[in-house]
């Protein structure tokens, strides 16, 4: 009886997700085959779509900690910043001071995730909004960089070090490994925004955080959390990146904060809070990615892509904007 309980549960869940993100499923298949028609099937290869899976890895990852700070009505412009941050403290830990991969990368992450702690405690103690506190970390994670790698690439040599880039260009099969990060962080994700307490007070503080204490809240620990998980997430990021160029770069992430937005908002998160899903999430990272895979196969200029995203991002706001009117 149990099994058929659960079942019968899993089968809702699917058939609710499918209706309530129907608008993007359906652009998203429709971006699919004008692409599949426009470039002659090679959208449709193995090799490509293996390569899109790739690509979006690194902007899920970061789209999925954006969507817990914009659901409690708060924003992460830092996580490009930090991800830089990350990669190159990991290639110079280990280039510059001889440390083990695994060592260079757990201390890489760590300062990267304390970031995420200094962004969430100013925003939960303080009145600056939270665009203002990530704003200037942004500055400052970057300014980091610059200063730590003196504004230059810090390259791992792969050969000496095989151990460090299998981490960013290693397979399971024929499933880059990244892209076993962003499943295994989606689940995650997933979990812990609708399957567990905290992510119920994350709703509560982006629906209304004055309630939210009234109803036995902590919003402080609740925003330091999210802001937290973010920067991790982003320092991860980061980390493989650079593994997988076998270098640091100060300049790695730029607008990587944009994409992530756009995914997450595309995805249907009120840009007010209280509103918001990582499965919607992932539909929003597949959309930009597949956008960004399609300009690049029809020969397009690359800046073409940042003018796609942020006509995007303005549809997606003034599309939330007018479900919340009609409602």
């Amino acid at each position: 009886m149990s099994d058929n309980k659960l079942q019968l549960q899993t089968q809702n869940g699917v058939a609710r997700y499918f209706k309530e993100n129907m608008g993007t499923l359906i652009g998203l298949l429709v971006m699919c085959a004008i692409l599949s028609f426009t470039t002659n099937g090679v959208f449709y290869s193995s090799r490509n779509l293996i390569n899109v899976l790739r690509q979006v890895s690194s902007n899920a990852c970061l789209a999925f900690g954006m969507t817990f700070a914009i659901i409690t009505g708060g924003i992460d412009l830092s996580v490009g910043s930090i991800l830089a941050l990350a990669g190159t403290l990991s290639a110079g830990f280990i280039v510059n001071n001889d440390m083990s991969p695994a060592v260079a990368i757990a201390l890489a992450i760590l300062i990267g995730t304390l970031c995420g702690l200094f962004n969430g405690y100013v925003i939960a103690k303080t009145t600056i909004p939270p665009f203002i506190v990530t704003l200037a970390m942004m500055q400052m994670a970057r300014g980091a960089a610059y200063i730590y790698s003196n504004g230059q690439p810090i390259r791992v040599d792969r050969l000496k070090i095989p151990s460090y880039e299998i981490i960013g260009t290693g397979y399971v099969g024929p499933i880059p490994l990244p892209v076993i990060y962003m499943a295994v962080f989606l689940i995650i994700c997933v979990l812990l925004l609708s399957k567990t307490r905290f992510g119920r007070h994350v709703y509560a503080v982006g629906g209304n955080d004055k309630a939210a204490i009234f109803s036995g809240v902590n919003v402080v620990k609740t925003k330091m959390a999210v802001y937290t998980m973010s920067a991790f997430l982003a320092a991860f990021t980061g980390v493989v990146l650079c593994a997988r160029m076998s270098s640091g770069q100060p300049t790695a992430g730029q607008s990587f904060e944009m994409d992530a937005i756009a995914a997450t908002v595309l995805g249907g998160t009120s840009m007010s809070g209280g509103v918001g899903k990582i499965g919607s999430t992932m539909i929003g990272v597949l959309i930009i990615g597949v956008l960004n895979n399609g300009l690049n196969l029809l020969g397009l200029n690359s800046f073409w892509q940042q003018v796609a995203k942020g006509v995007v991002i303005l549809l997606a706001v003034y599309v939330d904007m007018l479900k919340k009117k009609k409602k």
